[in-house]
Formats: C-alpha cells, structure tokens, sequence
C-alpha cells in the first residue's frame, strides 16, 4: 500500500515564491554584459557577482542536509563570499549558483507535514524547518532585490521591465506564476 505525502502549503507556497525569485534575478542578469556582472557602486558595495556568490554559498551551505546538521556549515568561509578571485568568472559564479538552487530545491521538495515542524539550527539557533525556509526565502528576497536594483540600473534604457512597467498597471495583472499577462 502506498500513501501520498501530505505536503503543508506554507511548503508548496515557499517552493513557488523562491522560483519566482531565482526567475527574477535571472531575467535581469540575461539583461546586463560580464563588465555589468562585476561592476560596484564604490570600493564598499558589492558587485551583482559578489550577491550571486553569497547567495550560492549561503544555500550550500544552509540546504545541504538542511534537517540533520546546523544551517551554517564549518567548511562555508562566509568572508570569502564578499571577495573575488580569478576563479571567480561569471560562468563559474552562475554554475554555484544554478547548484546552490538546486540543494535548496532538492532539500525543500520531500519534505512533509511533520518535517515542516523538526528542529532545525542555523549557527546553533533553533528554528522550525518552516520558520527556516522562510528565513532563508527573506534573505533571498532581499538580495534579489539586490541584483535587480544593480542589473536595471547598469542596463539603462535597454532594461526590460521584470513585473509591470510604469503607468501599465490598469491592463496588466499577475498570475500565479508571477509572469504578467494582459486583462
């Protein structure tokens, strides 16, 4: 006999918001050349690189066996996110980042009812696995925005708007999918 996993919606909600959010950082990246990809405001600030490898190594580390050992793993080096390397071409940058969705998806998808409610730890503080999928689905949110707020202002007038341009609000609306489509 075999049973269907019941899945918590908050589960299946996270799953659809955090590909709405990948999606998103990926349609302003398509929309901006390697020069773009590395540029910074000022010495300070981080490039669309540095936030692209942060992410992946934050979810390496964060997603890999996300209910059995803390969030923040020994071997991540956090303060190497925020430095570049000649190792660090876009090419590479978007391969950890492609594997770094990849881990948060894998670790996401078989999760239950029950799961939704383990004990988790991120750097020792315990969280639901939920209150730490939508911890990490904030943080992701925030340096998405991120990207987007770089790539649109590094694209110019070339820049394709991600949701509903201005002054178009009236005729458009958006689907569950997150994709606009005319009313």
């Amino acid at each position: 006999m075999t049973t269907e996993r019941a899945t918590h919606p908050c589960l299946e909600d996270s799953l659809l918001q955090l590909r709405k959010y990948k999606r998103m950082a990926e349609r302003a990246l398509e929309q901006i050349g390697d020069e773009d990809f590395f540029w910074a405001l000022d010495d300070e600030a981080n490039s669309i690189a540095l936030v692209v490898k942060h992410m992946a190594g934050n979810m390496r580390s964060r997603w890999r066996d996300f209910l059995t050992t803390d969030g923040e793993k020994p071997d991540r080096g956090r303060d190497r996110e925020f430095e570049l390397y000649p190792e660090d071409t876009r090419e590479s940058l978007m391969a950890r980042w492609e594997a770094g969705w990849q881990l948060c998806f894998d670790a996401i998808e078989p999760l239950s009812n029950e799961d939704a409610g383990r004990t988790v730890t991120i750097r020792g503080e315990p969280h639901t696995a939920l209150e730490a999928i939508h911890r990490q689905l904030t943080h992701y949110a925030y340096h998405v925005g991120q990207i987007v707020l770089l790539a649109k202002h590094r694209a110019g007038d070339t820049w394709t708007s991600l949701s509903i341009p201005k002054g178009m609000s009236e005729r458009y609306d958006v689907a569950r999918s997150g994709e606009p489509y005319k009313t």
